[in-house]
């Protein structure tokens, strides 16, 4: 008799095969599209950069500026040790040019100088000549 045979069988087991197919598949597309994005953060590096930034405009200023640029996708400033932590992608830029954005935003970046003529088109409240820099 055929009619236990699977695909005659009235519980349909022979419409499984390619639901399995479709499953695997869905299962193999999920495992790579996690995979990739999985693997994604492990290729970013993060350094800590310390500047001559002292209130929120400079926080702000630095920050935008940093995140603005090719391969960062993150800037965090600390107020309190006025270092930024950065976030990027290293093939796409290095530490160099990071110091070199916040140079040219007019503030000093660890022990690189600011870029005088952006540092001079700062507020008066951000240039390090002000107080609250505490240095001249």
């Amino acid at each position: 008799m055929y009619v236990n045979h699977p695909k005659n069988s009235p519980s349909g087991l022979g419409a499984f095969k390619p639901m399995k197919q479709l499953t695997f598949l869905f299962v193999l597309v999920l495992g790579v599209v996690f995979s990739t994005v999985a693997s994604k953060p492990g290729k970013e590096k993060e350094v800590k950069i310390k500047t001559s930034a002292v209130c929120d405009m400079c926080k702000e200023r630095i920050e935008k500026n940093l995140t603005l640029s090719k391969g960062v996708s993150e800037a965090v400033l600390n107020l309190d040790d006025k270092v930024v932590t950065i976030k990027y992608n290293p093939k796409k830029t290095d530490e160099a040019a990071l110091r070199k954005v916040i140079t040219d935003t007019g503030y000093d970046a660890d022990s690189q100088m600011c870029n005088k003529t952006a540092h001079d088109k700062l507020p008066e409240c951000c240039q390090k000549g002000n107080e609250a820099h505490g240095h001249h």
